[in-house]
Formats: C-alpha cells, structure tokens, sequence
C-alpha cells in the first residue's frame, strides 16, 4: 500500500506532495462527488470532525484538486495544530483555484506570520488582482512591503485602506507610523501613534512601536515616557523591559540597564523573549562586556527564529545561482555583449556594496551628507531586473542566461531598457533630492549581480565595503536578515556564503572591466578623512567637510546600525571577533582563504 504523505494531511503522497497535475481527471468526471463535499461541509458545521475528514479524505483520493474538500480538510488540519498539512493543503487551494481572494489572503497571513516575504508579496499582488478594492488585501501589502524595506510602496497600500474604508483604524495608524518611522519621517509617524494611542489606548503593540521610534529618534526622556505608561498597564512585560534596557543603553547607563535584564531574568527567564528580542539582549551584553552571555542568546534567538519561522540556508539554490553566474560572466562573452548608455538627465547611482553589517550603512550616511549625494538605502530593484529580465527580454531562459537574447537584432536596446525600469522605480520611490547628481543603493550582497551591474551602469561608482570576516561573523550571528539566501541563521551557513560571494567578486573582477574601489571598514575607522577624500575622489565629487560629522546626519538609517551612525566615529566594532574567538573557531578553516587573501589575520 501506498504510503501516506509525510506533510501530514492524512493523503497519500501521490496524490499529496507527491501529485502529477497531468494525472488529473476532468471536472466533469468528479461531479459525482460533489455530494460527498456537502455532507463534509454538514458534518464539519455540526462538529462531527472525524465524519468530515474521513469524506474530504475518500473525496481528494479520488479528485485531489476539489476546493471544497481542500477547504474543509485545511480548516480541520488547522483546528489540529498540524501547520505543515494546512499549508500544504493551502497552497493546493490557491493553485487550483488562483481567484479564491479567502484563500489566497490567508495563505499570505500564513506566509507573512512565518517571515517568508517574497513569497508572501507573490500572493498577496495576486489577492489585489482579484480583490483591488479589498481594504484588507492593501493592508497586508502594505506590511509586507514595509517589512521588506520598500516602505514608500507599503505607505501608497496603507494610504489605499484609509481611503477605501474612510475610517482611521487605530491598528492602522500604527502600521502606517511605523512605515513613516522606516522613511525617516519622525514627525509624521510621531503624530500617528498620538492619534492611534489616544484612540485606543490599550494596544500594546502601539506603545512599543512609540517607544520604539522615540528611541531611533534620540528622544530618549519620550521614549521612557512611553515605557512608564506600558509598565503601568503591563508590568513586567519582557518587551517593555527590553526596550527600557536598550534606552538605557542608547543613554550609556549600562548599569541600569543591566539591573532590568537580570529583574527581567529573574521573574521569566527568556520564556518570554522571541527571537528579537534576544537578540537585542545579546546586543546589550555585548555592549556591557558579557561576551559569553551575549553569544548565548545570539544562539539561542538565531535558533528559535529558524524553527518558528522554518527558514534555513537555501544551500542548493544559492550554489546554483553562484556557479552559473561564473560561467556566464567570462571575459570572452562579455567581449561581445552590449552596455547599456548613460544618462545624463537623471542623478546615477552609487552601489555601495558589501555583506551585511560591513560598514555599508556608515559610508552611506558619510556620503549622503554630501549635498550632491542623496541616500537610496536598501533597493531590491537589482534583484527585481533579475526576476523580471526574461519576461523583458523575451527570453525562454532564465538569469542570467537570459542576457544571451542581446545578441539578437530586436533586443539590442534591452539593457537601455533594464537601465530606465530601474532608474524609473528609484524615481517612483521619491529619494531623489534637488541639486543631487548622485543616489546611492547600498542593498546587501548586491556584490552577487556585480556583472549584471556594470552591464547596465558601466560608469557607476563600485564601492565594496570590506571588513575582517570574522567581525563581519559575529555581525551576523547578533542580527536578524533575510539576505544572503537566509545565510545568517548559523555561523557555518554565514561563513560558506561569504566565501562563496568573495570568490564570485574576485571572478568579476578578473574577468570584468569594472570601475571597483574597495574600501576597508578598518581604514576609514582609523584615518576618516583620507578615506573620505578617496571615495569622493573615486566618485567624482569635491571633498566636503560635513562628511566628517555623519553622525550630525538627520537621516534615519533604516538597518541595524541606525545607533551607531548617529554616533562619532569610535574604534569599538573594529577587530570585535576577539570577543569571541572561541565561539568563532568552527568557521576558521570555512574563512581562511578569503581572511588570508584580504590581508588580515587572526590574533
């Protein structure tokens, strides 16, 4: 007999996870079951679970593309707590019946709660298309598109529900305060959360979002102001305790901050901490010099993000796209490929490249004080262009392959038009300033589509950002990001994708005309101004002293470092792994060859 499915949905693999659409009957060869469907609606209405599953189950063995049964089986296997079988039957649902918007919207509800935006933002367009005056269906755009750090797109969604529903929920208000607090926007998201906490003042999640913003805002007094008001309503609530730690912290009252996390271990332990949340604590041990500590709960948040949210290195995919990318971009090939042309109606970017928590966010805000030179932060357009270049090439292959249809007569133009699609969204997204003949983008690992870069904006300054690999491990191992295939969620995975994309930018480099200048983390922490004078040098701009004061920059940068930047420069962060050079040394023979290479070593 036949085994059944591992997902859990009680049907067997082959018509489970297993299925071959082609093996599907007609519609009108399972009429005869819709009977079967009704009374499992009947009998799951009335509670007679067992009697509705059993008939979903006879039903979907027969014609497991049926909604209904889909249906009644998913909302038992969610009663159940069994979230592999529901998803997996959701799905099912949605790709069986694409306009079904319930379905399709709680399937983006599912995909959201687990962290997996991209996929997430694929169904929830799909829900807008069917649905496009659906309050709810922008609303969910609009969080994943904040969550995304694409908040201008998210606040045009938030805006849509305003409007379709022309009432000021509080929950939304909040929402849209926090994508204005993303933007940099303090005053206006400050005013949101005032209208929303008035209106309703109970809502926790409202109050942490305050607080939150008053702290990335250098308001320090309001955001305990806040604290107070939650801690009279939610005593000895983690988060409010967490979050009045890192105020403290901001403030250099370590000591204090301190006496909160050991009240806060002493009355919960970290049972009522997530994933962000020790995180944060990890980041203030560290701070405070309790390295052992502060690397215990790395683990530990870094570990229970990865079973909450079921998100592991995407090994195979990442050294797919990595291996191809080699082989395509070689000196011979692209002796005969096109460039694109430059504009000179529109400021060009600046990709100030580098894995994440590098220094990238510090070179951002040093140049963006430049009056020619306005911050784009972190643009997702290069990995967009990558998606979209088939469809825009009219090619049956895939990136990067798909670049070979510019050898043909009609596509000769195409990286013209790649050029304008990307140069159109950074218009769109209004980060451009007057008087500004530059922006920069500085989305992590862009580093990975280096050659489909220089195709497209060949005069394009290259910054690389490179810091020692074993600072830039511990980086990654006290942050929470998606990039990098879900890399950071371990130390081994870390290292192995930073090795694999330096190799990857050595080969451009080798194989490429490339207009590169890298720049050490480490340099322009111990001489600022020769560092700066270089990049602009390299860019093309007159030095300008206000560089030097980036931390005087009223931009809020939207990363994890947005406390550092709003600090003068200090030496702290450079050569940190030492603070951790026995957590560290699984991934020494991983990194070698590239720490080697760069120039550095290990003490």
């Amino acid at each position: 007999m036949t085994q059944l499915c591992p997902c859990g949905s009680g049907l067997r693999a082959l018509h489970c996870c297993s299925l071959n659409v082609a093996t599907l009957p007609p519609p009108e060869a399972t009429r005869h079951l819709m009977p079967l469907v009704e009374r499992a609606l009947q009998a799951h209405r009335q509670g007679a679970t067992a009697t509705a599953e059993q008939l979903c189950l006879d039903v979907l063995e027969l014609a497991p593309d049926r909604p209904g049964a889909l249906s009644i089986l998913y909302e038992i296997r969610k009663g159940q707590g069994r979230h592999e079988a529901a998803e997996v039957l959701l799905r099912r649902m949605v790709r069986f019946d694409p306009n079904n918007f319930l379905a399709t919207n709680e399937l983006v509800l599912l995909l959201l709660g687990r962290g997996l935006l991209a996929d997430a933002e694929t169904h929830a367009r799909n829900a807008i298309r069917i649905a496009p005056e659906n309050p709810q269906a922008h609303n969910l755009m609009g969080m994943i598109m904040t969550e995304a750090h694409r908040p201008a797109v998210g606040e045009y969604h938030y805006r849509r529900v305003l409007e379709l529903t022309n009432a000021r929920d509080p929950i939304l208000l909040a929402n849209l305060a926090w994508n204005l607090k993303n933007q940099g926007r303090m005053e206006e998201a400050r005013a949101l959360y005032e209208e929303s906490a008035t209106a309703a003042p109970d809502i926790r999640q409202t109050l942490l979002g305050w607080a939150r913003l008053e702290e990335a805002d250098r308001k320090f007094d309001s955001a305990s102001a806040v604290l107070d008001r939650m801690e009279a309503k939610w005593p000895n609530d983690p988060a409010v305790r967490l979050s009045r730690a890192v105020v403290l912290g901001r403030m250099k009252r370590y000591d204090e901050a301190l006496r909160e996390l050991d009240q806060l271990a002493a009355l919960t332990g970290d049972d009522g901490f997530g994933p962000t949340e020790l995180l944060e604590k990890g980041r203030l041990l560290d701070q405070m010099g309790r390295f052992d500590d502060a690397f215990t709960a790395f683990q530990t948040g870094k570990r229970m993000a990865m079973e909450r949210g079921g998100l592991q290195y995407m090994d195979a995919v990442a050294d797919n796209l990595i291996t191809r990318l080699r082989g395509f971009f070689t000196a011979g090939r692209l002796r005969t490929l096109p460039r694109a042309g430059v504009r000179q109606d529109v400021p060009q970017p600046i990709f100030i490249l580098g894995f994440p928590r590098s220094g990238t966010t510090l070179i951002e805000q040093t140049l963006s004080v430049h009056p020619r030179i306005c911050a784009g932060d972190e643009l997702p357009l290069m990995n967009d262009i990558s998606g979209l270049m088939p469809r825009m090439l009219a090619s049956p292959l895939t990136y990067p392959e798909a670049l070979a249809e510019l050898w043909m007569g009609d596509q000769r133009e195409g990286l013209d038009n790649l050029r304008d699609y990307y140069l159109q969204k950074v218009a769109q997204m209004g980060i451009l300033q007057p008087g500004a003949a530059w922006f920069t983008d500085k989305m992590p690992l862009n580093e990975t589509h280096l050659g489909l870069i220089a195709l497209l904006f060949p005069q394009s300054p290259l910054i690389h950002v490179i810091r020692h690999p074993l600072d830039v491990m511990v980086s990654a191992i006290s942050n929470l990001f998606t990039h990098g295939f879900n890399c950071s969620h371990s130390l081994e995975t870390a290292a192995l994708h930073y090795v694999r994309v330096m190799d990857l930018v050595q080969h451009y480099r080798a194989e490429m005309a490339l207009r590169y200048l890298p720049i050490r983390y480490e340099e322009m922490v111990e001489d600022q101004e020769p560092t700066i004078r270089a990049i602009l040098d390299f860019v093309g701009e007159d030095f300008d002293p206000r560089c030097l004061a980036f931390h005087e920059n009223s931009r809020h940068a939207r990363t994890a470092s947005y406390a550092q930047v709003t600090e003068p420069l200090y030496d702290r962060s450079r050569f940190r792994y030492r603070n951790y050079r026995r957590q560290l040394e699984p991934v020494i023979p991983i990194l070698r060859p590239v720490i080697e290479r760069l120039g550095y070593t290990v003490d």
